[in-house]
């Protein structure tokens, strides 16, 4: 799984550089015997985005840092092209990806992490809820947005992000982006209609074996 997203974001031709950051010594030979470029982390991380941050601490060239988790087997290059190109608005220093849920168990699984956003494509909020809820109907037919969970940072932002402490309702949530919006940071969402599946409960592999 880890080469298949390590391979899938070297396609890129936007991203210099792809490391796989671990504590894991049985990841790291993994990685190592494959060909990828690894580098060791300390365990006490609390979130990826707490260990991308130590990453970018050694690579002070870096401008932007993208978090892809190790779970994304189906990671699209393209995907990420249109996360980086996010960034061609100055004002924005934290970007993710949303798409459109295709099918209401999708929208009911907690484990389907959903977003509204403002006028500007900020983000409003995330929740493992249904959000909107639509309890008196969708008369306007708003689309429901399914978060896709990768970031792309400025690197002396994801720097300042890592040094947060963690609030109350990202707790509730168990959702980290929280904490950053919470804190007054905005976080800029691209809209794509690439879908890809990735690996929260077993139950989910079977699904991304198929597509496979």
């Amino acid at each position: 799984m880890i080469q298949r997203v390590y391979e899938g974001a070297s396609k890129s031709s936007l991203i210099d550089e792809v490391i796989v950051a671990t504590d894991d010594e049985r990841i790291y030979k993994e990685v190592f015997r494959f060909g990828g470029n690894v580098e060791m982390t300390r365990k006490d991380h609390a979130s990826g985005t707490d260990r991308c941050a130590e990453i970018a601490e050694r690579h002070r060239n870096a401008d932007l840092v993208i978090n892809i988790q190790g779970d994304e087997p189906l990671i699209n290059y393209k995907q990420l092209d249109e996360l980086i190109g996010e960034f061609k608005d100055p004002s924005v220093t934290i970007a993710t990806l949303a798409t459109p849920f295709k099918d209401e168990s999708e929208f009911l699984n907690q484990n389907r992490i959903k977003v509204v956003l403002n006028v500007d494509r900020d983000a409003l909020y995330f929740s493992r809820s249904p959000i909107p809820s639509f309890s008196y109907g969708n008369p306007l037919k708003i689309e429901r947005l399914k978060h896709i969970g990768v970031y792309a940072f400025q690197r002396d932002v994801l720097l300042t992000l890592a040094k947060l402490p963690v609030c109350e309702i990202e707790q509730v949530e168990s959702l980290e982006q929280l904490r950053w919006m919470y804190n007054k940071w905005k976080i800029r969402v691209g809209l794509t209609q690439i879908e890809t599946p990735n690996i929260d409960v077993p139950q989910d592999i079977e699904k991304v074996l198929k597509m496979l």
